[in-house]
């Protein structure tokens, strides 16, 4: 009876200390690909609101796969765009499968949900509403154009957590 009691107090502390941590997250926001396919020059487009211009904010970037993805990594272009109107373009790539082919991420479904870096310790400097595009940059080696579709992509994403 004892250790019955034991196991229920422990789960609910833990359950008590998950819905007691502050949330850290001050944006998050999804959109789904069609077909879980996403198209060359298929832009994303998330707006937010920036009310802190002191704390520093980690910035995220997720993407949710499934099995179809045929790559192990992913070039990815982005826009940072400012209240001001001043815009930031990067090109980055993820590594979204490890060197036995394997998936990265998380998930324990053939969905897989990775949460990649944007910008670390980020301080935004001016208030208002930022925007943030996101499109796909995947090519076969040896070629300029873009592949005209990726399929196994479902979901992109991002977040802003405070540091």
């Amino acid at each position: 009876m004892l250790q019955k009691n034991s196991v229920f107090i422990f789960l609910g502390l833990l359950i008590l200390a998950c819905f007691s941590c502050s949330d850290q997250t001050i944006f998050s926001a999804y959109q789904p690909l069609e077909n879980s396919a996403w198209k060359a020059n298929e832009k994303k487009v998330f707006e937010f609101e920036i009310k802190d211009t002191i704390s520093p904010k980690n910035m995220f970037i997720h993407i949710r796969n499934n099995s179809q993805y045929e790559f192990s990594n992913l070039y990815v272009i982005t826009s940072l765009q400012f209240p001001n109107g001043k815009e930031v373009i990067d090109t980055l790539q993820y590594e979204m499968a490890d060197a036995t082919g394997r998936f990265l991420g998380q998930g324990f479904t053939e969905i897989k949900e990775n949460k990649l870096f944007y910008k670390e310790q980020k301080v935004f400097p001016e208030l208002g509403k930022y925007t943030f595009g996101i499109y796909q940059a995947m090519r076969k080696n040896g070629e300029v154009n873009p592949i005209s579709s990726i399929k196994g992509i479902q979901d992109v994403g991002i977040s802003i957590e405070n540091y």
